[in-house]
């Protein structure tokens, strides 16, 4: 046995993640097929180590699985899939910068409902409901409808 490859435990340790994500990793084509020791341990290159971690980060930063599949299935076969990668990296951004635009809606719809509700609550006395959540049903609504906030829906004055 080559004493430079790594079991799945060690990878795992080494990485940060559990040894069923290994599996699974391997599962959807993430990681190659490993070697195997003669009882049955799965057995990784140590570059690994690095494709796993690269895997994480990427992960954190939008990439799906899929994804993440198919750009190594194109690397592994000697192929260069570099520009898909930074196009795909674009794509995660233009969803951010959309994001915060609905996050600044909902921001700006939030103060308004804020304002709105101390006012309310000024002019209704103590022992009675001021219907708050009620109040809602009277605004219109600005989030974009083919948004895919989970804000979608709320309403502006």
């Amino acid at each position: 046995m080559d004493e430079r490859l790594l079991r799945s435990g060690k990878l795992a340790r080494l990485t940060g993640v559990s040894t069923d994500l290994l599996r699974h990793y391997e599962r959807i084509g993430i990681l190659p097929s490993p070697a195997r020791a003669s009882n049955g341990y799965r057995l990784y290159a140590p570059q690994m180590v690095a494709r796993v971690r690269a895997v994480r980060r990427s992960v954190a930063l939008g990439f799906s699985l899929a994804e993440l599949a198919r750009i190594f299935a194109v690397r592994d076969s000697n192929g260069i899939p570099c520009r898909n990668v930074r196009a795909l990296a674009a794509e995660k951004l233009q969803r951010v910068e959309q994001s915060l635009v609905e996050m600044k809606a909902l921001r700006r719809q939030l103060q308004a409902i804020l304002l709105d509700w101390d006012s309310r609550l000024a002019k209704t006395p103590a022992n009675k409901r001021a219907n708050l959540l009620e109040s809602l049903a009277e605004r219109t609504a600005i989030l974009p409808s083919n948004s895919s906030s989970p804000w979608k829906g709320i309403s502006q004055p």
